[in-house]
């Protein structure tokens, strides 16, 4: 008999889903790693993959503590172990005792354990200077879980009435994925290259107006600091975003990840929780925001554990009901990365015989960062056809590239986007992986690619130099 799913009867709206982070770019490297690992010739000994915010894949070394309380544990048996410090085993102690049967192999609560929540709000309420409530604070696998399950609460409707979610562009893909999954309708609102990347309210309330025409928009949705393009809000821009978002009555969410990789003079991030309810009535008892966080980024990088959380304030309380069954459903995010979570919103304090190691460990990996970010502007910026705003924070940064005319005629050709067409070219030739402009959204005619500034100095120093060279001659090529 014919087979029940087939693409004709699959679930029509996953057609549209597309990530870029892991799309046929990636498919490509990993098999160009696969002929090399079988001693297929290259022009290249290794596959750089700059594609992806992954820090341990690009050698960052974990930070001690986190691991220290996590191993612990997953492993009790270590609590005996001498060389692991008093602080870390009594940490390991207090969450195990917060563990269904005293083991990080059971189930938690559907919203989190309810201590690792309780410890969120305390670490939101000293980042902020304003109260945080344990039962506003929902624990997640990642933010994009929680995001995802945000966005499930806020589409409904059909044709005018659709739910429409306004996105930045650029934008990380997982917003364009999930409002494909969703059937919604993406709004975008551009941000403005030539002032790096800054966001102008004048250019929401064009794509508000457009959208109203034919869907019904209630969601914006912020990156900041931003992703792929670095940048970072001020906090008049976030004052103004506030003011906008209840002049026009849609839900906030504030994806704010990165919010410890801040590297520019100037430069401070500002949550949108802390703006808002210093703006007070009628904002602060108004305006509807959930803001996320993950451990994956920042000084962290524990991507592999999956571990994030929302925090929701102003939702209506039979809403939040709806999105505590909503949660349960998947039973809880898993409990190790609960764990790691914990330790990162309570890290060792003054005095604790871990605090010294930890800070030197975090200060270690963010100044790192900060210069790696002004090494990439300055080393694309001394290529003529490169255009690299300042990379403010995050850890990307998302230049622009000039393309002759004739590689554009070589990328229709073959049926590319012209930045794919150059990303693909660059990979073939030098082995290095970076997702194009196209995957993310660009305005019309301008093209860039996204790139990671996690690789060690000495490795991106090469990276950068390599692409540019790699650049000049493309240039060449097809002009």
């Amino acid at each position: 008999r014919e087979p029940v799913l087939t693409p004709a009867t699959m679930n029509p709206a996953l057609r549209k889903v597309e990530y870029a982070v892991r799309g046929p770019i990636v498919t490509r490297a990993l098999q160009l790693e696969q002929e090399l690992w079988q001693d297929a010739s290259k022009p290249f000994t290794e596959v750089i993959k700059a594609n992806i915010g992954d820090a341990q894949a690009m050698g960052q070394q974990p930070i001690t503590f986190f691991r220290q309380v996590t191993a612990l544990c997953l492993y009790p048996e270590l609590l005996i172990v001498p060389s692991i410090p008093d602080d870390a085993k009594d940490r390991a102690h207090r969450l195990l005792g917060a563990c269904n049967g005293y083991s990080a192999g059971a189930y938690s609560a559907s919203a989190g354990i309810e201590m690792v929540r309780q410890d969120v709000a305390r670490f939101l309420q000293r980042r902020d200077g304003v109260p945080a409530s344990p039962g506003d604070i929902f624990l997640s696998t990642g933010a994009s879980d929680a995001i995802m399950s945000i966005l499930k609460l806020l589409v409904s409707g059909s044709g005018p009435s659709r739910t429409g979610v306004l996105i930045p562009i650029p934008q990380y893909p997982l917003y364009s994925a999930a409002i494909a999954e969703l059937s919604a309708v993406q709004l975008n609102y551009y941000l403005d290259e030539g002032h790096c990347w800054a966001l102008d309210v004048a250019e929401l309330r064009r794509a508000l107006a457009e959208g109203r025409r034919h869907c019904c928009p209630r969601v914006l949705c912020i990156i900041n600091p931003g992703n792929p393009t670095g940048q970072v809000q001020s906090r008049q821009c976030i004052e103004d975003v506030i003011k906008f978002a209840f002049e026009e009555k849609l839900f906030l969410m504030a994806d704010e990840v990165y919010q410890d990789n801040v590297y520019a003079e100037g430069s401070a991030f500002h949550s949108f929780k802390k703006v808002l309810m210093e703006m007070g009535p009628p904002y602060s008892e108004t305006v509807e925001l959930a803001s996320f966080h993950s451990v994956s980024k920042g000084f962290m990088g524990e991507c592999g554990f999956r571990s994030g959380y929302v925090e929701v304030v102003n939702m209506d309380p039979q809403v939040k009901q709806q999105l505590v069954k909503l949660v349960s459903v998947r039973l809880c995010p898993p409990v190790p990365g609960q764990i790691l979570l914990d330790t990162v919103v309570n890290p060792p304090q003054p005095g604790e015989l871990s605090y010294e190691c930890f800070i030197a460990e975090k200060q270690a990996v963010l100044s790192a960062l900060a210069h790696k970010a002004r090494l990439t502007e300055e080393i694309f910026n001394r290529t003529p056809g490169i255009h690299c705003n300042p990379v403010q924070g995050a850890m990307y940064s998302f230049p622009r590239i000039d393309l002759p005319p004739r590689a554009l005629a070589a990328a229709k050709a073959q049926g590319q986007a012209p930045d794919m067409f150059f990303c693909m070219k660059l990979l073939e030739e030098t082995g290095i992986c970076v997702v194009p402009g196209s995957g993310f959204g660009q305005r019309e005619g301008t093209f860039h690619f996204r790139m990671t500034i996690l690789p060690p100095t000495e490795k991106l120093q090469i990276l950068l130099e390599k692409l540019s060279s790699f650049y000049t001659k493309f240039v060449k090529e097809y002009s």
